[in-house]
């Protein structure tokens, strides 16, 4: 994943900003957040922008899901994380169904190891619930 391929140049300039092993790993969480969205109904484009100085993916167009974020955890540098809104049920969902899988941050994070491989199918899960959060609760 080149920098230049990503849209939105303030983004692009965050990613470039954190060490590239990091980086790395945050641009493979993006590529599954983009290529997850649109696998999934429903979802429409993805808008990406910077929420609390993060990657932030939101789907503007439809708005049937919630924000995630991607970054580093600040207070250790071999760990990052997918954020969700913490207002929402999506990582208590995540601990029901992944309660051995993932590592979670409370209410409001799922957290990763740099030295540790993906776990794709639980994170491709996660990231589809919180794409349509809002189609699941009743109106």
């Amino acid at each position: 994943m080149l920098l230049k391929e990503i849209p939105n140049a303030d983004v692009a300039q965050v990613f470039a900003s954190y060490p590239p092993a990091l980086r790395r790993k945050l641009l493979a969480l993006r590529q599954l957040v983009l290529e997850t969205a649109a696998a999934t109904p429903g979802v429409g484009e993805i808008e990406e922008a910077l929420k609390w100085g993060e990657p932030a993916y939101l789907t503007s167009a439809s708005k049937s899901g919630s924000t995630i974020r991607l970054g580093p955890v600040k207070s250790s540098p071999s760990h990052y994380a997918l954020y969700f809104n913490c207002k929402t049920n999506l990582v208590d969902t995540f601990r029901t169904v992944f309660p051995h899988e993932l590592r979670y941050d409370g209410n409001r994070a799922i957290v990763l190891d740099s030295a540790d491989a993906v776990p794709r199918d639980a994170l491709a899960f996660c990231i589809q619930a919180a794409l349509t959060y809002h189609r699941r609760k009743p109106s």
